[in-house]
């Protein structure tokens, strides 16, 4: 028995299409069909992933005789009818959804906490500001990033193991997730509108408490704004495919087990981005230059905006160089993108 009658009977058994087992392989449907054709082979670790699928050991898939074996009782089948979800990229999305705008929010209630207790305790001050709210917002952000850095870093993995996924959602799907995320959105300015209420209401009574509870319900309603918007995001499959390019490297592009056609689009996609990516750095290097020219240049030394003379406005002016080129920027990515994509 061949591997290829193995490997079909297992698919047929279990109801799996070729683009449910390609996404459960982290391949393209192609390599799978070529597999079948007996064209190519796949992988060790293909293999191996296999065996995991379809509870068989690398011996019975590749050389023993697999169609008379019944299903294995802990064996899930997927069922006929439209696509589904079979490499869990619903679930990682929504783990996403959780754990970013969560990050958001804990640095963001870092610095509510340190405004209600900056004062409370008698440290030394730091750049201005007491020592203990420092330390606060310190705390806030290392909590932030403890959930913000595993999540790319788990997301980068999932894209390492599925470049490709094929679209399950369907309309009403869709409808739900607009839904959801408007709901999220008029939450959101709610809370932060709330915020700019008790600022407005307790800012000469109880300064600190107004400036807590802006920043409570800025990170709550960040909070909401984000995660509606990221479940939003997350039924879009086609930009989760070309977002692939974006940000994989080439050389995981090159490895990944793709047809020609689709890998030689994603590295079109990755070349594309890079040379867009070199441009921009060379805007934002020229405005560097230009801003230091304008804030050490011996001509252009005015300590305040009182003295309209050539020594005495410029250089109180240095720091426009960035946000211009990064203005200069946005307006390059936009034509870029409009007129590039014949490249």
């Amino acid at each position: 028995m061949s591997f290829r009658d193995n490997l079909q009977h297992l698919r047929a058994e279990r109801n799996m299409t070729q683009e449910q087992l390609a996404m459960l392989l982290g391949v393209s449907r192609q390599s799978v069909t070529k597999w079948e054709a007996m064209k190519s082979q796949p992988e060790m670790d293909k293999l191996l992933k296999m065996c995991e699928i379809f509870d068989c050991t690398l011996d019975e898939l590749v050389c023993g005789d697999l169609t008379g074996r019944a299903v294995p009782a802990t064996a899930a089948a997927i069922p006929a009818g439209p696509p589904t979800d079979v490499c869990g990229y619903d679930e990682h999305q929504r783990m996403m959804a959780l754990k970013v705008p969560t990050g958001v929010a804990l640095i963001l209630l870092g610095i509510a906490l340190g405004l209600l207790l900056e004062g409370a305790v008698e440290l030394a001050s730091w750049n201005g500001r007491d020592g203990l709210f420092v330390i606060i917002v310190l705390v806030g952000i290392l909590a932030g990033l403890a959930l913000l850095v595993p999540a790319g870093m788990e997301h980068t993995a999932f894209q390492k193991a599925h470049p490709y996924v094929e679209d399950f959602y369907t309309d009403e799907d869709r409808a739900a997730a607009r839904k959801q995320f408007s709901a999220a959105l008029i939450a959101g300015l709610a809370l932060i509108f709330a915020g700019i209420g008790c600022l407005l209401m307790l800012e000469k009574t109880a300064e600190n408490w107004a400036l807590f509870l802006l920043m409570l319900f800025i990170a709550l309603g960040v909070w909401w704004i984000v995660r509606g918007g990221m479940l939003l995001g997350r039924v879009n499959v086609e930009e989760y495919n070309k977002s692939v390019a974006e940000d994989l490297e080439v050389e995981d592009i090159v490895s990944a087990e793709l047809d020609e056609a689709r890998r030689e689009a994603l590295l079109a996609q990755k070349r594309h981005g890079k040379k867009l990516g070199a441009v921009c750095g060379v805007i934002m290097i020229f405005a560097t230059i230009v801003g230091l020219a304008l804030l050490f240049a011996p001509v252009l030394s005015a300590p305040d905006m009182d003295s309209w003379t050539p020594e005495g406005t410029s250089a109180m002016w240095f720091w426009v160089a960035w946000p211009v080129g990064g203005m200069i920027c946005g307006v390059v990515t936009l034509l870029w993108e409009a007129f590039g994509r014949e490249d």
